[in-house]
């Protein structure tokens, strides 16, 4: 099958340090090459990968600082994937809603990924492109009042032999952060639990622009280098010894994250996770055995005194089983697969029907 994968030119695929989405674009394009699918990948020049590599922009976007409007790459970039669509059997995007607007104009069909949040604004753009098809990354992502032709949902995958397991926590103990230092994603919910708690805190994440005033108030004044540490910014090796050294990974969310890759990662290195049950987070934890779900930050604070008796092996076995890059890879062939045989049916078998090749298109 002939397929284009469409990433935001924000970060390289995959990232270097953060970037959810590049991480799951880079693993499941390199899956689907060595399926034997052929694969272009749509993404920043610096950006590593077994698939054919077009860009309109020689580095990530956030680090080049002479950039000033970020949409108008993104724009070329979507100019140079529909421009070529007639080369595709499928175009898969994961630029949001970014891409409805061209999806339309030609005959390749387009699924869209949704691995952001609805908006009063972008909601506008779903609502007129609601037949389109859809995946989400969640049940809990989904919003049944705007109608979206959801096709399936897919659960973000990794590589777990890439995380090594670590079957203690080391000594002294201490909890773990990991993530974008934002309001949703908790950091200041993080140190409370700390503090009250007694429990030392290391925590590693980026701090993009929009959130500089909220670090500087919410989060650097109870930053001390002792019970409370900010290590910056990690990449994998940094990240994956972080969280596999803790007692518990904190995931102290205060918005509806769409899938939450944090919360694979920890449990994959063996450490559980405590996290409030918002978004995906029940979709995403095993109450009880790979973590606990908590209502608020007084019931994350009583999870501490049990979390200790649950097994690591278990945590990194329920990632194996059900958010490893194979069960990703085999969900959107699945998909890739039922749009293009109900596309063949609709149009009456009058246009190219893809070989196939064992279970799949190609």
């Amino acid at each position: 099958m002939r397929i284009a994968q469409v990433a935001p030119l924000w970060e390289r695929v995959p990232p270097l340090t953060y970037g959810g989405i590049e991480l799951v674009v880079a693993l499941l394009t390199d899956e689907l090459v060595r399926r034997g699918h052929e694969v272009t990948l749509f993404a920043s020049g610096d950006s590593v990968t077994l698939a054919e590599l077009a860009s309109v922009h020689p580095r990530s976007i956030r680090l080049d600082p002479s950039i000033k409007e970020y949409n108008i790459y993104e724009m070329l970039q979507l100019s140079q994937v529909y421009e070529q669509a007639q080369e595709f059997d499928i175009i898969h995007s994961h630029m949001g809603s970014a891409a409805l607007p061209y999806a339309n104009l030609v005959k390749t069909p387009t699924v869209h990924t949704l691995h952001g949040i609805f908006t009063p604004d972008n909601e506008k753009l779903f609502r007129h492109a609601k037949n389109q098809p859809y995946v989400s990354i969640s049940n809990s992502q989904r919003e049944p009042r705007l109608e979206l032709n959801c096709v399936a949902t897919v659960y973000n995958g990794i590589d777990v032999d890439s995380y090594k397991f670590y079957p203690q926590a080391e000594n002294p103990p201490y909890l773990a952060f990991l993530g974008r230092m934002s309001p949703q994603k908790g950091p200041h919910l993080a140190i409370a639990i700390a503090k009250k708690t007694g429990w030392n805190l290391k925590m590693a994440g980026k701090v993009d622009v929009v959130d500089r005033e909220y670090f500087e108030t919410e989060v650097k004044p109870h930053i001390d280098g002792k019970q409370i540490e900010y290590l910056g910014e990690a990449n994998h090796v940094q990240k994956n010894a972080l969280m596999g050294g803790a007692v518990a990974t904190l995931f102290p969310i205060t918005w509806r994250e769409p899938f939450g890759l944090v919360m694979v990662e920890s449990m994959a290195s063996g450490t559980p996770v405590i996290a409030l049950k918002l978004g995906s987070t029940e979709e995403v934890i095993a109450h009880g055995e790979t973590g606990f779900l908590c209502e608020s930050v007084e019931e994350c604070i009583s999870a501490l005194d049990k979390v200790a008796e649950l097994d690591r092996s278990t945590c990194r076995e329920f990632v194996c089983n059900r958010f490893g890059v194979k069960q990703m890879a085999d969900g959107y062939e699945a998909v890739y697969r039922q749009i293009l045989t109900d596309r063949f049916a609709k149009n009456n078998g009058h246009l190219r029907k893809p070989k196939i090749i064992g279970n799949m298109h190609k």
